[in-house]
């Protein structure tokens, strides 16, 4: 059964920690915070155009918007790189934003440099460098889905399809509830996706797991989802102790029933391979191997 963390210095007496996560939302917005000094080329740019008439504004604004669209997608790049890197199956990004950012900053800088009067020639090999030089920099997005050996495609598909749905649904969740900035509830929520992505976890490194986790990490996460909706708007209109109340004790059952899931899943996957240990030292026996150690025979 899963068991709440406590302590003396939170709240509510209890000091809520993070357990054993599949991935650290932490680590993957760390992941991203590299591209953020590039939002500031973008800026600058504009600020220098400021004074150089209408033609040139709207150039500088436009590579401005160039180059800070290209450093959101290499933040949301960043991030999904990490996140791939995470999970043990996973599929390639749909949309290869590190590439596009490259291509981006690219062409931003070959509008910066024109600005400055670099001229056609030299804006395009300027912006050849810096395309060239971003790439070098931060690689290029995942090209290929990440699997594991020994199981079929057509159930790692499956598995990648519930695990990327079933954190949505926790990342809908948690943005919920930090919209409402308490942090004994987010703690809270932490706690349960702690336990959820447990789960995920276990059905990650063995597929054979989906079975049985499918409807856990499919039907009630959406419903812990929807429920979390439907609080948020009814706390945050007139703090109702017993929806609060209410929703804490939705957390508690869904975090037992998810712990609880989880170790009879675990315990099946010991309960398979001592039953393969056993099949496999009759056939050796057989084959007139001694199993036994030397200081006992």
């Amino acid at each position: 059964m899963a068991k709440r963390f406590g302590g003396k210095f939170s709240p509510d007496g209890q000091a809520a920690g993070p357990r054993e996560e599949v991935i650290d939302p932490r680590q993957i917005k760390a992941a991203g915070s590299r591209a953020k000094i590039l939002y500031v080329p973008g800026v600058i740019l504009a600020a220098l155009s400021l004074n150089n008439g209408p033609v040139v504004l709207v150039t500088a604004l436009i590579g401005a918007a160039v180059l800070t669209l290209a450093a959101w997608l290499l933040q949301e790049g960043l991030e999904a790189e990490a996140a791939y890197d995470a999970r043990k199956v996973a599929r390639r990004p749909a949309v290869p934003r590190k590439i596009l950012a490259s291509a981006l900053t690219g062409i931003g800088t070959a509008i910066a440099a024109y600005v400055g009067d670099s001229g056609v020639i030299g804006s395009v090999l300027y912006g050849a460098a810096a395309l060239g030089l971003h790439t070098a920099t931060f690689g290029i997005d995942p090209m290929k889905d990440k699997r594991m050996e020994g199981v079929d495609t057509f159930q790692q598909d499956r598995v990648a399809r519930v695990v990327n749905e079933a954190e949505a649904h926790l990342d809908v969740m948690k943005a919920q509830i930090e919209a409402l900035s308490d942090r004994r509830l987010t703690e809270r929520v932490t706690a349960f996706q702690v336990i959820a992505r447990r789960m995920i976890r276990t059905v990650e490194e063995d597929p054979r797991d989906l079975t049985g986790a499918r409807k856990f990490l499919g039907v009630y996460l959406m419903g812990a989802r929807d429920a979390t909706v439907k609080f948020v708007d009814l706390y945050r209109r007139n703090k109702d102790a017993d929806a609060r109340t209410s929703y804490e004790a939705l957390l508690d059952d869904l975090e037992q029933n998810f712990a609880a899931r989880t170790d009879k899943m675990l315990l099946d996957d010991r309960s398979d391979m001592d039953i393969e240990i056993n099949v496999l030292r009759d056939r050796l026996k057989r084959e007139g191997v001694n199993l036994k150690p030397k200081g006992n025979e």
